[in-house]
């Protein structure tokens, strides 16, 4: 359905010229982004004409599509006023800003944590829905650089009269910042075991709406706000890595630039790299291997002398990753060899911060493997999917899932068909255990690698397995 404006829409036409995309193009493109997120939709260049020359409004997602597609031929968000749809049902642009006020900092967070339960109560799929496709990885430009610049805050502390709508004073003492910790850690374990669709994990951006938003609007020192803001950074950053893994890729960009302004206001360089480190991850994970670079050696940079031996090396295994996506074969090479070494000089007594208990040899190894896979090295990536599945999965049992599928990739590209379809079969069982996007998507890059072999009886076997999974996520 549309609406008519007032005469033709001159900004979008003018925009669509400037990007280079004809009618049918920009339809294409929009009905591609909405197939990404369960919309079917059928524009056609008539449609694209009527929106452009009689101003007619496309309802629904449709407006935030347009700027989403015409954002990635020109490779920068383009807000709905640029194209004259300004009009539009608006889907706020909250969780984008990254603001230089602490207390500014404090509003947008906790309007990002109002509007995700507003979506939930939507249904089919809520605000989300609506940003469908309206990731742009520029929008992490400013915030990696205002972090660089001014990683912490001069002060926090806040003095507040009354929580909106509780009608009393909220005054903030470690034993909140204490809560808040413990969530992040169950919530961790949750995720890890899995996956971040469960309904477990998804109970994170509920504390974020419940305890958290409260909590960073009350009255605190600037010790306890540090406190305070460092387990809320926390928390959002564990919401964008299972909004990541779920496949929401708009909230999970929400929820990262949101959790490294509040890692700002609790002066925590390191957990700010981690952010970093998590951004460029799904940077990478997307086809931005260059920017998934830059946000790693970002998190590298301010991080040196302040942050653990085991830190360090995981910052610089994500630049790795980022550099085998873009190619650079020696930058990745090189920048393994690093975070082998940090991880040679870690000890036990490190004080290595909580959220990285997850690092050890074995996520190394697999994430190297990931690496070799993305440069076509077959026999590296046997090597260290060896090393990564020799540790025992009851605790993180979607990592497990992920280095079965890229050991089946190994397998089959060093042309070990049976023994490819055998670790297919068991990544498959394990992604049946879990509710995580990402697993899912590996299975399906895994059947699509062995589509030439789609008579062989182990292919059909294996396709038939994986066939309840992919139903489900359909």
């Amino acid at each position: 359905m549309s609406r008519e404006q007032r005469g033709p829409n001159e900004k979008l036409g003018a925009v669509l010229a400037l990007a280079g995309i004809s009618n049918a193009g920009l339809a294409r493109r929009v009905n591609d982004l909405g197939a990404q997120r369960g919309l079917t939709l059928r524009y056609d260049k008539t449609s694209v004409a009527r929106w452009v020359s009689k101003g007619m409004v496309p309802q629904g997602a449709a407006p935030h599509l347009i700027a989403a597609a015409i954002g990635q031929k020109l490779g920068r968000p383009v807000p709905l006023h640029e194209i004259g749809l300004a009009d539009a049902d608006p889907a706020p642009e909250v969780g984008l800003a990254f603001p230089r006020d602490v207390g500014q900092a404090v509003k947008s967070a906790t309007e990002l944590y109002r509007l995700d339960l507003a979506g939930r109560r939507a249904g089919s799929g809520g605000i989300w829905q609506s940003l469908a496709g309206s990731f742009a990885v520029s929008a992490y430009a400013t915030p990696a650089s205002r972090w660089l610049i001014t990683p912490a805050d001069s002060s926090v502390a806040r003095e507040a009269g009354s929580v909106e709508g509780s009608g009393a004073p909220i005054k903030v003492g470690h034993s909140d910042v204490r809560k808040l910790r413990e969530a992040a850690e169950d919530a961790r374990r949750w995720d890890s075991k899995y996956g971040g669709g469960d309904w477990r994990s998804s109970m994170v951006p509920e504390c974020l709406r419940v305890e958290a938003a409260p909590l960073l609007l009350g009255s605190y020192s600037d010790e306890v706000g540090r406190a305070l803001f460092g387990a809320s950074a926390e928390l959002t950053r564990l919401a964008g890595w299972m909004a990541f893994d779920t496949g929401q890729q708009e909230a999970a960009q929400r929820y990262y630039i949101q959790a490294l302004r509040l890692a700002r206001a609790a002066a925590d360089v390191p957990l700010g790299g981690y952010v970093l480190a998590s951004m460029s991850l799904q940077a990478t994970y997307r086809g931005f291997g260059d920017e998934g670079v830059d946000l790693a050696q970002a998190a590298l940079e301010r991080n040196r002398g302040l942050a653990t031996a085991r830190t360090m090396s995981f910052f610089r295994l994500v630049e790795a990753r980022a550099h085998a996506r873009a190619g650079d074969a020696q930058a990745a090479g090189t920048a393994l060899k690093a975070a082998e070494s940090w991880l040679e000089r870690s000890r036990p007594g490190d004080n290595d911060p909580s959220w990285l208990g997850f690092y050890g040899y074995d996520r190394f190894a697999a994430d190297a493997a990931e690496c070799y896979r993305d440069l076509k090295a077959p026999r590296q990536v046997r090597r260290f999917t060896e090393q990564a599945l020799s540790k025992p999965t009851e605790e993180f049992v979607r990592s497990h899932g992920l280095r079965l599928v890229v050991s089946a990739v190994a397998e089959l590209e060093s042309g070990n068909l049976d023994a490819a379809c055998e670790q297919g079969v068991r990544a498959v069982e394990v992604a049946g255990r879990i509710s995580s996007a990402r697993t899912t998507e590996y299975v399906k890059d895994l059947l699509h690698r062995l589509e030439p072999y789609g008579d062989e009886p182990r292919v059909v076997e294996l396709r038939e397995r994986a066939r309840p999974l992919l139903m489900t996520t359909a």
